[in-house]
């Protein structure tokens, strides 16, 4: 049986991620007008998907996006999540910790953004900044954030055992493509406020970064939480495949619209 998009990036638990090994330019067999109207008919199915996950009100959704600076994750947003009710939809982007939240450990922080029941909660970054960033800028010892993983596994399986499906996405762009998307923000002055000179600093550890990444893909893919690899370096190939992943996330819950708790025949409205 051939394999489907969500077959071909999907991370198998208890495999390597080789991301060295795997194109942030391959097409998955699209093409750029095919990807477009795959775009289309899911963010139209969307409509009906999300209502019917709203309407019966007892499970919930999490998409996760994850990766480097300009692999996509606000064009995701944009792009993708448009389909979707903003009144049962709700991004964090989870920046730098404030005081309070350093106060508490990690998680704290994500767990009060997850999504209630009914709810489709965007994480634009994730707790998976405290296995990259922290590592990398050594700003917890590495004992740490070594058993961070661990923790990170079983708060998504507490998700994932009250009614939280997780569908985590990793966007996966090549060192060249980055360098072409953060010149185009430094020359454009619509996006030149999203240039930091610190973009430029975490670059040069890309090597580090990558590594940090083998580690978070292969150590947290899970069967109820399994790690999606989406070449992004193709913007119209990173938003069909993502948005096909979150329409068959949606329909393999098998949403049904609750029933009345009355008779609907026996009602009358007055004139």
């Amino acid at each position: 049986m051939p394999k489907t998009l969500a077959d071909r990036v999907r991370l198998d638990p208890g495999k390597p991620a080789d991301l060295r090994d795997r194109d942030p330019a391959d097409k998955l067999g699209l093409d750029e007008p095919t990807a477009a109207k795959r775009l289309q008919q899911c963010l139209a199915r969307l409509d009906d998907l999300q209502y019917r996950l709203y309407a019966e009100n007892t499970r919930s959704l999490l998409v996760v996006l994850q990766g480097m600076d300009t692999s996509g994750k606000d064009g995701t947003v944009r792009h993708v999540m448009s389909g979707l009710d903003p009144t049962g939809c709700r991004v964090t982007c989870f920046k730098a910790p404030s005081a309070e939240e350093l106060d508490h450990d990690f998680l704290w922080r994500i767990h009060k953004a997850a999504p209630a029941r009914g709810e489709i909660g965007v994480f634009n970054r994730s707790h998976y900044e405290d296995v990259l960033i922290a590592r990398v800028r050594g700003l917890v010892p590495e004992k740490i954030w070594r058993a961070r993983y661990e923790q990170i596994n079983a708060f998504e399986k507490l998700l994932s055992d009250n009614g939280t499906v997780i569908l985590k996405c990793f966007l996966h762009i090549s060192r060249r493509e980055q360098k072409e998307r953060l010149l185009e923000r430094l020359h454009d002055p619509r996006k030149a406020w999203k240039f930091s000179p610190q973009d430029i600093e975490e670059r040069t550890r890309w090597p580090l970064y990558m590594d940090a990444y083998e580690d978070a893909l292969a150590k947290c893919s899970s069967e109820h939480a399994p790690w999606h690899i989406i070449p992004a370096d193709r913007k119209w190939v990173r938003n069909a495949v993502i948005a096909e992943l979150l329409v068959g996330t949606l329909e393999s819950m098998k949403l049904s619209l609750p029933k009345a708790s009355f008779d609907v025949d026996a009602v009358k409205i007055p004139d």
